[in-house]
């Protein structure tokens, strides 16, 4: 979610000022970038800053996901790269230099993926077009217009032309060996399938446009009227066949692939999780090296959960059966309707005010953008993770937002919400994403926060903050317990993630393996994998 971008405009002055300036390293980097970053669309709108402005050209449009564009994008790569080198042995700044090293570490760790063109699955249960492009379409392009209203409108018809490159795309990686194992594939079966249950009418990307338009000012009846009609003419002839044209493709394959898991499975998938391992961690870390820590961790955490749920009463059987207890007690439960749905909302809008009312007295700058909480729209939540975060856009026109997965609240007991609320809100990924955006004096580049490995290890410290310096725990041991829960789940992953790809376990000894460390279900195991 947080892929490097370049943008940060004032106006047009400062644009022609961006283009025609590439003296000193951080206008080069900024130039360089917006080079790349102008390929897509998608990202221009996520930054803000631009859209619905007079430099508006992209807001109604979508990303060119052909192979050609690949090869343009790894060129354009390839050029900042050979560019920034001349300003390797200039006299920097300490910061200029930091920028240059990450910079060139971050260009460097994707030019390194050339080879294995074909390395990952274009589309899996989680993400991908399919799933990524109508949240893009329902919560990220701002209608404010009848202008951005007709890009709505255009950006529509764009999704029909990418679920048709989407196809190909699929059929390339096919033929070059890679395909996604069964259960995944029928898990973006399910997925699609849903998003085109109900025809029409229901289509996520119809029905939540009447209520857009209506906080448009200046539209008329006829106006809105006309908008949806186009919509709804463009999802029944390009989005809904183009959905069951990628359905048809993928239950086709299940024909040509297994249950294995492991990325060992497709051609180079020992090199390519190498790979994997150093551009998600950035270390040298063997797969065998986080292997063991994963196992250390868990049986560190699992020492910790055990005391507190021994101070519960729960003493005897397996810690995960005793979290499992303590997963289905009533009273920690949400009702399972809109009421009980509401409730839980309100519930970590209280724990968020909470937080705002304290974090001042430990943290030097708050986030000036708004934080919504919100649930995970329907028509994504059975491909969605149980909650995840969205940055707000750079103008502060957009505030970011918290989803939670409210599919089934039973999912999430009231004793692991705080932790959820730290980790992906206060003072979790909200303050670091804020603070990273308004950092003076360096590339746009470094405002975007680009490492996987650095955002979430501020959520897991932000995790510690809120229990060791705040002591948001104290009077909660039931909380705290959902903290460590979190944290057992994480030091799990380490070690199937690697028992997977490197050491090639089963699915089921994964699986089984998840299930007696962390205390979620089968079910629930299956559902996250």
């Amino acid at each position: 979610m947080h892929n490097p971008s370049v943008l940060c405009l004032g106006g047009f002055g400062a644009y022609v000022w961006f283009w025609g300036a590439p003296v000193g390293i951080n206008n080069y980097i900024n130039k360089k970038s917006l080079q790349l970053v102008a390929d897509s669309p998608e990202m221009l709108t996520y930054m803000g800053m631009i859209d619905n402005t007079p430099l508006d050209r992209h807001s109604g449009k979508l990303a060119d996901y052909t192979e050609a564009q690949w090869d343009k994008s790894v060129q354009k790569t390839k050029d900042l790269l050979e560019g920034l080198e001349k300003y390797k042995d200039k006299d920097l700044t300490e910061q200029e230099r930091l920028s240059y090293d990450i910079t060139k570490w971050l260009f460097e760790d994707e030019i390194a993926g050339v080879d294995y063109r074909y390395s990952s699955y274009p589309l899996n249960q989680l993400s991908g077009p399919q799933v990524d492009l109508p949240s893009f379409l329902t919560d990220m392009h701002a209608i404010v217009s009848h202008k951005s209203a007709e890009r709505y409108i255009s950006r529509v018809r764009e999704f029909g032309r990418v679920l048709n490159e989407t196809h190909t795309n699929v059929q390339i990686h096919a033929e070059n060996g890679v395909v996604a194992p069964d259960f995944i594939i029928q898990k973006i079966v399910i997925g699609m399938e849903s998003f085109i249950k109900g025809g029409v009418n229901e289509n996520p990307l119809v029905k939540t446009l009447p209520a857009r338009l209506d906080k448009v000012e200046k539209l008329s009846d006829e106006d809105k009227n006309e908008i949806v009609s186009k919509v709804e003419t463009i999802v029944q002839d390009l989005i809904i066949p183009g959905y069951e044209k990628l359905i048809a493709q993928q239950k086709s394959l299940l024909s040509k692939t297994n249950s294995d898991a492991g990325i060992w499975r497709i051609p180079n998938g020992d090199k390519i999780y190498q790979l994997a391992l150093r551009s998600n961690t950035t270390t040298d870390f063997t797969a065998d090296d986080i292997h063991n820590t994963g196992l250390s961790e868990v049986a560190r955490i699992e020492k910790a959960m055990d005391i507190i749920l021994q101070g519960e009463g729960l003493t005897e059987g397996a810690v995960s059966e005793r979290v499992q207890v303590m997963m289905k007690k009533p009273e920690q439960i949400f009702p399972n309707t809109d009421d009980g749905r509401q409730e839980m909302l309100n519930y970590l809008v209280d724990l968020n005010t909470d937080i705002m009312s304290k974090a001042g007295e430990y943290f030097i700058t708050l986030p000036p953008q708004e934080l919504l909480i919100k649930r995970i729209p329907e028509f994504s939540q059975d491909s969605a993770p149980g909650g995840y975060y969205q940055g707000p856009s750079l103008d502060g026109k957009r505030p970011g937002s918290f989803y939670i997965n409210q599919k089934d609240t039973a999912d999430n007991p009231k004793w692991t919400l705080p932790t959820l609320l730290y980790h992906e809100a206060a003072p979790g990924h909200h303050f670091q994403i804020s603070r990273s955006q308004m950092i003076e004096g360096v590339p746009m580049l470094r405002k975007m926060s680009p490492f996987t490995a650095y955002t979430e290890g501020w959520a897991l410290y932000a995790e510690k903050i809120a229990a060791e310096d705040m002591g948001l725990y104290d009077d909660n041991p039931l909380a705290d317990l959902g903290r460590l829960q979190a944290e057992q789940f994480r030091a799990v992953r380490l070690v199937v993630d690697t028992g997977l790809h490197h050491k090639k376990w089963s699915r089921e000894k994964a699986i089984t393996y998840m299930v007696s460390k962390t205390g979620m279900t089968e079910a629930e195991v299956k559902g996250r994998s």
